[in-house]
C-alpha cells in the first residue's frame, strides 16, 4: 500500500529526466512532421493524438516501458500520420479513412435521418446553433456533421446562397 502512495527520488529522477528527453523529442517531430500532429482535421489525426498522449503517458511513468521504446512508439506514430496525410490526397484511400461530412440542415429544415444517422439529438443541435450565435432559424443556410465530429453552422442575416464548393462532398442523405 505504501508504494502506491509514495515514491522514491530515484523514480522521480527517472521520471524528470524522460520527462525532459520526451518533451524535446515532441519538439522535433513536430517540427519535422508538422502541426498537423496535434489536430482534429480528420477522426485519423485525432486517433493518432490520443495515441501520442498515451504513449508520452506510458514511457513517462511505467517502469515496463524503456524511454527508448516509447521515443520509437511516438516517432512510429507520428510517420504513420505524415504518410497517411501524404495517401489521403488519393481518392480511394480518403474515403478509407474519412468520414463523409452529413448534412444536418439546409436551411431552415432540420434532416431528421442525417440526425440519427449521425447520432446527433435535436438538443445537440440546438446548443450548437446557439453556440454558433444563431437568433433565427431563418438565417441557417446550412449546418454540416464534419468527418471529425465537429458540428458547422453555416448562417446570415443576409438573404444570399451558400457557394457549392463549401458544400462540395458533404452527403445530403
Amino acid at each position: 500500500m505504501k508504494e502506491w502512495i509514495y515514491t522514491n527520488s530515484i523514480n522521480l529522477k527517472f521520471i524528470l529526466i524522460s520527462t525532459i528527453v520526451v518533451y524535446i523529442v515532441i519538439i522535433v517531430l513536430t517540427r519535422m512532421f508538422g502541426k498537423r500532429s496535434f489536430s482534429k482535421m480528420s477522426s485519423f489525426d485525432f486517433a493518432c493524438t490520443i495515441a501520442i498522449g498515451s504513449v508520452i503517458a506510458s514511457t513517462l511513468l511505467s517502469k515496463s516501458v524503456p524511454l527508448f521504446d516509447g521515443l520509437f512508439g511516438l516517432t512510429c506514430i507520428f510517420l504513420l500520420q505524415a504518410i497517411t496525410a501524404f495517401l489521403r490526397r488519393f481518392d480511394f484511400f480518403c474515403k478509407t479513412v474519412d468520414n463523409s461530412p452529413l448534412l444536418l440542415m439546409d436551411k431552415d429544415k432540420i434532416l431528421w435521418d442525417n440526425l440519427k444517422k449521425a447520432k446527433v439529438t435535436e438538443s445537440d443541435l440546438q446548443g450548437k446553433l446557439r453556440e454558433a450565435n444563431v437568433i433565427r432559424i431563418s438565417e441557417i443556410k446550412a449546418v454540416v456533421f464534419e468527418s471529425t465530429g465537429d458540428i458547422s453552422v453555416l448562417h446570415s442575416s443576409v438573404d444570399e446562397e451558400i457557394e457549392d464548393w463549401l458544400l462540395e462532398g458533404v452527403a445530403r442523405k
